[in-house]
């Protein structure tokens, strides 16, 4: 379990706009600086290797993939996909050690983010077509083979960030439709069988456990709020679970509150961002989304210090200049949280 620090802080998901890493960086690391955590940008829109999973995918040890018209499939040997996916990342984290050996005091943290073990058997299909998510087998050799990768991965990012701490977040956008039994076949006529909560656990506590062994400080499981498992996400060990917070149900925040009393983290996604063009929510309406049921579930302000706040999705759908101003919005509202705090 990480140690809390005693304020609230501010982070973003990962998926950010435009196709300059380097821009990115400089923007993301201006704006989160300490207390709050920066992150390596993930940036789609410069093309295949650059999405969630294909990143993810070229970090898989002993397999790999490319790209089908239909996705990303496994494959034999890597193809030129999974190696452009290789590369940029190479050169994002390239880019990230010149930004932070340009900075005269460097944040003592940093973000990566990958897509968690289920989503990512969900996203990826086998020869024949289907999802990796149909068998059982393929399943647990997803789940191994990103177990395996880890240590590789974060050897890299800390080399591009000597002595940060280091803190990952597993994305993990369908798993309530894994659950549920409710993602669609190749064909599309019928769905798959659900996975059972069980294995899902063992499928993060194999991979949480080869983060914490390959010197991850802080690990989180970011989820939908639809359906969101969290007694099973914290049963494998994760240090916090990151929810968007506008339509969790009572029963959800008391399962949260439990977690924080617990001593875990609450990524809360206080800013809506399913409309770039709309207005931020103001300050003080993000604030008390979150101060609301804190309170009313008797928890202390002395106890906001569990939380980071985030926006409630990804910024890749939002121009650079919105997605700025969300990272400032955020720190905003994670003063105000302070404030409260403070009492």
């Amino acid at each position: 379990m990480p140690d809390l620090p005693g304020q609230v802080t501010a982070t973003a998901l990962g998926p950010w706009p435009g196709e300059d890493p380097v821009e990115a960086g400089r923007i993301i690391r201006g704006e989160l600086g300490s207390p709050h955590l920066p992150f390596l940008a993930e940036l789609p829109g410069r093309g295949v290797g650059s999405d969630a999973l294909g990143r993810t995918a070229s970090l898989l040890e002993g397999l790999a993939a490319d790209v089908q018209p239909y996705g990303w499939r496994l494959v034999d040997r890597p193809g030129k996909d999974y190696l452009r996916a290789r590369s940029a990342l190479s050169t994002d984290l390239n880019i990230l050690a010149d930004l932070i050996g340009a900075e005269e005091a460097p944040a003592p943290e940093i973000k990566v983010q990958l897509r968690g073990p289920l989503s990512l058997a969900a996203g990826l299909h086998l020869h024949h077509g289907e999802r990796a998510l149909i068998d059982h087998g393929a399943r647990r050799d997803l789940a191994a083979s990103l177990a395996a990768g880890m240590d590789d991965f974060l050897r890299r990012v800390s080399g591009a960030a000597p002595g940060a701490r280091i803190t990952v977040q597993l994305d993990e956008p369908d798993i309530a439709a894994v659950l549920a039994g409710t993602i669609p076949t190749s064909s599309g006529y019928r769905t798959l069988r659900a996975v059972a909560g069980s294995e899902a656990t063992e499928s993060w506590r194999l991979v949480v456990d080869a983060l914490r062994a390959a010197g991850a400080a802080e690990i989180v499981i970011a989820v939908p709020e639809v359906e969101a498992p969290f007694e099973r996400i914290l049963a494998a060990g994760a240090d916090g679970i990151a929810v968007p917070l506008r339509a969790l149900t009572s029963r959800q925040w008391e399962h949260l509150a439990a977690a924080v009393e617990a001593g875990k983290r609450l990524w809360a996604g206080v800013l809506p961002v399913d409309e770039p063009a709309a207005a931020l929510p103001r300050v003080p309406e993000a604030v008390e989304a979150l101060w609301r049921p804190w309170r009313q579930l008797g928890l202390p302000a002395t106890a906001l210090g569990a939380v980071r706040v985030t926006p409630a999705g990804g910024l890749a759908g939002y121009t650079p200049a919105s997605a700025t101003a969300v990272l400032g919005r955020l720190t905003q509202v994670a003063d105000g949280l302070n404030q409260l705090a403070l009492g």
